[in-house]
């Protein structure tokens, strides 16, 4: 199809990109307007940058953020060549007070896990959840907290999803290998064992077909980030929380950098996060975005995550 193809144009692109946030998106359109985001060098991130970690660039911090559209996380503005979004704005940030120029790799999500384990990108930022599991591979510095929801159509005769029985026999939008599918499963589990109807997974990574799916009706709910799904109903008027799950499930979470383990990065990356919480800039690209409900107030490496 000619968006499989435009989709694998985009995954092969790298994006140079400057080290203040400088561009911002209207919530009703993609118009870029002038706002700037910056930051300053931070010494005592860069003393703990390891000396024997070799930059994937020189010079550069390398960062893989998924190229698919997902606001206000990440997507392409109206030239289809400028990046916007809260992971944007942070990881320029980020660069910036590590004295390095950011160098963004559009990828996939399947793709960050065996990039960085290969050394194909300094870290990534892709939404990503810490996890017991996820912890065995990767190091992790926390930014965010992971916050989801469930959202219908506004004609949907649903009001409310906010347990296990509460998705039996629907038909719900979610990616595939993320948190939110393990969620959905566990509670199917225990829906089953109950004698109730299951769920039926919709799977797709592509935005605009599960737009298209939820509001004609061919899937029940979508289940994702809550700030995404907040997002777009702001935007569109055309679909309405009926969920919320804080802070993850069954425990708090946290959204996090993610880093390949044992380098040491990890130590820089966390010390710069916590300079950008101390002089403001953090909070800034937030409220920015809104999505100041998942603010944190000092970033934390491998805490406790789901599986734990």
């Amino acid at each position: 199809m000619q968006k499989k193809r435009v989709y694998s144009l985009l995954f092969s692109l790298i994006f140079t990109m400057s080290v203040s946030a400088n561009t911002t998106a209207n919530t009703n359109t993609n118009h870029l307007t002038s706002a700037e985001i910056t930051t300053v060098i931070n010494p005592d991130a860069i003393k703990l940058i390891p000396q024997n970690y070799t930059f994937v660039n020189e010079g550069k911090l390398t960062i893989a953020i998924p190229g698919l559209n997902a606001p206000p996380l990440y997507m392409f503005a109206e030239d289809n060549k400028t990046l916007l979004g809260s992971e944007i704005d942070l990881a320029k940030l980020i660069a910036a007070s590590l004295g390095k120029e950011l160098e963004v790799v559009v990828t996939s999500w399947e793709d960050w896990p065996l990039g960085i384990q290969s050394g194909k990108y300094d870290a990534a930022i892709a939404n990503i959840t810490v996890t017991k599991e996820r912890k065995e591979k990767f190091d992790f510095a926390t930014y965010r907290q992971d916050t989801l929801g469930f959202y219908v159509k506004n004609e949907s005769s649903i009001t409310a999803i906010q347990e296990a029985k509460d998705i039996a026999g629907l038909k719900i939008i979610v990616g595939a290998g993320t948190n939110q599918e393990a969620i959905l499963l566990a509670w199917d589990k225990e829906n089953q064992q109950k004698g109730l109807e299951p769920f039926v997974p919709f799977y797709s990574r592509d935005d605009a077909a599960m737009t298209l799916a939820l509001l004609s009706g061919r899937a029940d709910a979508y289940f994702g980030p809550y700030v995404t799904g907040a997002y777009k109903a702001k935007q569109t008027g055309k679909t309405r929380l009926v969920g919320q799950i804080e802070g993850g499930w069954p425990k708090t979470a946290n959204i996090a950098i993610t880093l390949k383990k044992g380098t040491k990065l990890v130590n820089a990356i966390q010390a710069s996060i916590n300079g950008l919480i101390s002089d403001g800039t953090y909070h800034q690209v937030l409220a920015k975005w809104n999505e100041s409900l998942e603010a944190i107030t000092y970033s934390e490496i491998n805490p406790p995550g789901l599986g734990d």
